[in-house]
């Protein structure tokens, strides 16, 4: 058997990018191997290696037996999304649209498999191209959580994931017990054959449907969501001690007499960043970002490092918190606590009073914060003034209206070179005991959250900057220009509001022009409505071994290094950075880390992907669960999203639902693709995105996740949300 280690990677890396270059040209085996000088005695790693490519569907054999780029019989390799209905799309990636597969075309492909499809039709007019898959490569999903039920003799599995087109069939000895109603997961042991649904079997019964608690455990299981840490983890945390030891402070920057303060929520306990702040001689001021050392504590490859980098990020669901490290850490050791000693990574930035930062260091140090405060409290002094909050932190006073004057100067500088903002409310969900919703309303955004915000961003670019001059390997956090088609259609779109969008055609975009329409736009009736269509533009940032820069900051250089206690990312430039400034890389670690950081980074942006569509579908239940028993309550609401099966319309609350088509029988509805809209055929009343309208709630079903509302006259009373 062929051993496949480091070099065989690498010689198999230089074979794909030989078939996927231009020159390239058909061939057999034998004939690629004499074209690259393959010796005799290493044939059978050769043939290994083009087996490997040819199961990845980085090459595909001809009839002929010789070996080609899938990509010049139109052959693509991605990741299969699918539809409840049959049908899907595949995801490549370096090609900015996804291609379409209709439902005859699928061939037993499964959500999240990576497949090899075929093009059938050219993209054009506006529409994607279409495919049939012809290749499954890799399983996505091996195990699905669902609701089951019960039949003669058998019983099956209606999954969670409405991405799962077809039901699972158990039979009566995989049951292991279950009755109807029960939430399990499942195994699956056949995947789907032509008409044949998957079959599978019961592995674990997480609980009755109605059982406090099971909902959201079933999104913890269905999104394979660690619920604990593995036992040479909490062995390793053991021997972490709880205080700083005087050996631990040698050679550190002692900062403990600087005045430092945390600024969090009311209920954040993991305080990873504190600031602190004075006014220089010059004019100038001297902003000090600490950030918690968490790397002191996670050494690399250490059982806790390798448990970290596998979570790549803390989750946040409605009702409690997945850590990337243990709690003895994060709420403990590692969370920079009032009057208590912290080891942290400091940058430390003198800024004039233009926003600039003329100067900077970074240097490991030792901290002790002087208050731990809210946004609400800070608030309160520099924005509220409010009079007895301002007695009561009188000796903090300077100190916080010296920070609100550097706010109000970096808030300026970054709107002016076009950073755009978006200030879309996001939803608080209050809970009770039992894991009922009680209420929910937009998170309250303020000076004092975008003062912490401002400082982060600010310390983020200077990081970046530094180390990207520096040229060591390095994690960035970067965010794309928008699709040419994306623009051409926003342009389009803005034109019909009389709004020009400057910088398209042979001009590049620069993000001031994106931020220009969202200040032209603010305040009037389709504000809500552009902003929308702006931010369905524009790409997600993601994380990349090399800088391109983050266009919605406008930012050249952008990183995150001031989350370590719930980001990978941020932890792995930590370690980077103290190696730098503690005398510098080696060619061998600089080589080695250079080889890791592209893995590095693919992995966090996709345990990102991952927590955000937990958290987006843990918020979207306890929505669902809130309006349980509001149906044939009217509300008003601003049309969301339009479809030609349907209105999204957006309440107050943020809570979203659904006009069927089919509920709304006045007239007939023609979608409006390009206008995003309804317009009625008769009577050409419309439907239009950021419209108001008042809907009255029709249906809700929880197993589904649905609102269904209709639209209604507005009425002499609304209720409220």
């Amino acid at each position: 058997m062929i051993e496949k280690n480091e070099l065989f990677e690498e010689r198999k890396e230089k074979v794909a990018k030989y078939i996927a270059s231009d020159e390239y040209i058909p061939m057999k085996p034998k004939e690629m191997a004499i074209m690259l000088s393959v010796p005799k005695d290493e044939m059978d790693t050769f043939d290994e290696i083009l087996k490997d490519l040819l199961d990845e569907g980085k090459a595909i054999e001809s009839k002929k037996g010789k070996i080609m780029n899938p990509k010049t019989i139109s052959c693509f390799t991605g990741t299969f999304t699918s539809h409840a209905r049959g049908f899907g799309f595949v995801t490549v990636e370096g090609e900015p649209n996804d291609i379409f597969i209709p439902a005859d075309s699928v061939n037993g492909a499964m959500h999240k498999d990576t497949v090899m499809c075929r093009i059938s039709k050219r993209a054009g007019h506006g529409k994607r191209a279409e495919g049939e898959i012809i290749k499954i490569i890799k399983r996505g999903m091996t195990q699905v959580v669902g609701t089951f039920e019960k039949g003669k003799g058998f019983g099956f599995v209606v999954p969670d994931d409405k991405k799962l087109a077809n039901d699972i069939f158990i039979s009566k000895d995989n049951t292991k017990g279950a009755v109807t109603g029960h939430k399990v997961v499942v195994e699956i042991t056949k995947f789907a054959e032509g008409r044949r649904n998957p079959e599978g079997k019961v592995i674990e019964i997480l609980g009755h449907i109605n059982d406090p608690g099971v909902d959201i455990l079933s999104i913890i299981r269905q999104f394979e969501l660690p619920t604990d840490f593995p036992k040479e983890v909490y062995d390793y945390v053991e021997n972490i001690e709880n205080e700083i030891s005087e050996d631990e402070i040698l050679g550190r920057e002692d900062l403990r007499s600087i005045r430092t303060v945390t600024i969090d929520g009311e209920d954040a306990k993991d305080l990873d960043d504190a600031v602190s702040i004075e006014v220089l001689e010059n004019g100038n001021y001297r902003l000090g970002v600490h950030i918690a050392d968490v790397s002191h504590y996670v050494k690399e490859n250490s059982p806790l490092d390798k448990e970290a980098y596998k979570r790549g990020t803390s989750v946040y669901l409605v009702d409690r918190v997945i850590p990337m490290i243990p709690h003895k850490l994060s709420n403990g050791i590692c969370s920079l606590n009032p009057n208590e000693d912290r080891l942290t990574l400091s940058c430390i930035m003198d800024i004039d009073r233009k926003g600039n930062v003329v100067d900077h260091r970074v240097v490991e140090s030792v901290i002790h914060s002087d208050k731990r405060m809210t946004y609400t409290i800070v608030n309160r002094i520099i924005e509220e003034k409010d009079e007895k909050t301002r007695q009561e932190y009188a000796d903090f006073l300077d100190f916080f209206d010296t920070m609100e004057e550097l706010r109000k100067i970096l808030s300026n500088k970054r709107k002016k070179r076009g950073s755009v903002n978006f200030d879309f409310p996001e939803a608080k969900i209050i809970l009770d005991e039992d894991g009922k919703p009680l209420d929910i309303k937009p998170y309250e955004r303020n000076s004092a959250t975008n003062l912490i915000e401002e400082f982060m961003l600010v310390c983020n670019e200077t990081i970046a900057e530094d180390f990207f001059w520096q040229q060591v390997p390095f994690i960035f956090r970067n965010h794309e220009t928008p699709d040419d088609e994306k623009i051409e259609k926003l342009t389009e779109f803005l034109r019909n509001f009389g709004y020009r969008l400057k910088g398209t055609g042979k001009d590049e975009l620069h993000p001031k022009s994106i931020q220009n329409i969202i200040s032209e736009v603010e305040g009037k009736p389709e504000e809500h409505i552009i902003s929308r269509v702006v931010l369905r533009s524009m790409k997600q940032a993601r994380y990349m071994a090399e800088n391109t820069g983050h266009f919605g900051l406008a930012a050249k250089y952008y990183c995150h290094f001031t989350s370590p206690i719930r980001r990978y990312p941020d932890l792995e430039i930590h370690r980077i950075i103290k190696e730098v400034i503690n005398g510098g890389l080696s060619p061998k670690r600089e080589k080695n880390l250079n080889k890791k950081m592209p893995d590095i980074a693919k992995q966090c942006s996709v345990r990102e992907r991952v927590a955000e569509e937990a958290e987006r579908e843990t918020d979207k239940l306890k929505m669902v669960e809130f309006m349980e028993d509001k149906v044939g309550c009217v509300y008003e609401g601003v049309i969301s999203g339009v479809t030609s099966w349907g209105v999204y319309v957006e309440l107050n609350n943020t809570v979203e639902g659904m006009v069927s088509v089919n509920y709304i029988d006045d007239d007939f509805y023609i979608f409006d693709d390009r206008n995003m809209r309804l317009v009625g055929e008769r009577t050409q009343k419309t439907y239009a995105l950021g419209q108001k309208v008042f809907v009255q709630v029709f249906k809700v079903d929880k197993e589904l996740r649905n609102i269904d509302f209709v639209f209604v006259d507005e009425p002499d009373v609304v209720d409220v949300v």
